[in-house]
C-alpha cells in the first residue's frame, strides 16, 4: 500500500482572478459619483469649512479660557501655600527667640547682674559641649565602620586560605 498524497497544488490568487474574466462593477462609477444629487457646490463646500473653522476657533477660546483659570487657581494655591510657610516659619523663629532669652536670662540661684564676658565664656562652654557630642558621635561610628572592614578583611583572607587548600587537594589528587 502507497501513503497518501498530501501535497496541495498553490493557486496564485491574481492569475485565478484574471483567469476568471473581468468584474462587474459593485460600486457606483466616477461619473456617477461626481453628478450624485446630493453634492455641495463650490460655495456651499467653502460655507462648510468656514463653519468647521470656527467651531474649531471657538473650541480653542474655550480651552485657553479653562487654561487660564486652572492657572489662576494654582497662583491662589501657591500663595497660600507660601503664606502658610512662612507663618510657621515665623512662629518657629518667635519661640526660638523667646527660649533663647529664657536661657540667657539669669536663674534664681545665680547673681541678678552678668556681665556680657559672662554670658560669652556661658555660650561657649556650650558651644565646647555640643563639639563634644559631635565628635563622639562621629567616633563611635566611624569606629564601627572599622570593625565591619575587620570582620570582612577576615572573611576575605579564610576565604583565600580554603580556595588554596582546595587547589593543592585537588593538584595531588591529579
Amino acid at each position: 500500500m502507497g501513503k497518501r498524497d498530501t501535497r496541495v497544488a498553490f493557486v496564485n490568487p491574481i492569475a485565478a482572478a484574471r483567469a476568471s474574466g473581468p468584474r462587474e462593477p459593485t460600486g457606483p462609477t466616477i461619473v456617477e459619483f461626481l453628478n450624485r444629487p446630493g453634492r455641495p457646490t463650490w460655495e456651499e463646500y467653502q460655507e462648510q469649512l468656514r463653519k468647521s473653522q470656527e467651531k474649531s476657533s471657538t473650541m480653542a477660546q474655550w480651552e485657553e479660557k479653562m487654561n487660564e483659570q486652572f492657572r489662576d487657581d494654582l497662583k491662589k494655591n501657591r500663595e497660600s501655600l507660601l503664606n502658610a510657610s512662612k507663618d510657621k516659619k515665623s512662629s518657629k523663629e518667635k519661640k526660638k527667640k523667646m527660649k533663647k532669652k529664657r536661657s540667657r536670662s539669669p536663674s534664681s540661684s545665680s547673681t541678678p547682674h552678668t556681665s556680657s564676658s559672662d554670658s560669652d565664656s556661658e555660650d561657649e562652654k556650650i558651644k565646647k559641649k555640643k563639639k563634644k557630642r559631635k565628635k563622639k558621635r562621629h567616633h563611635s561610628s566611624s569606629s564601627e565602620d572599622s570593625d565591619a572592614e575587620e570582620r570582612r578583611s577576615k572573611k576575605t583572607k579564610s576565604k583565600k586560605k580554603r580556595h588554596k587548600k582546595k587547589k593543592s587537594r585537588k593538584s595531588e589528587k591529579d
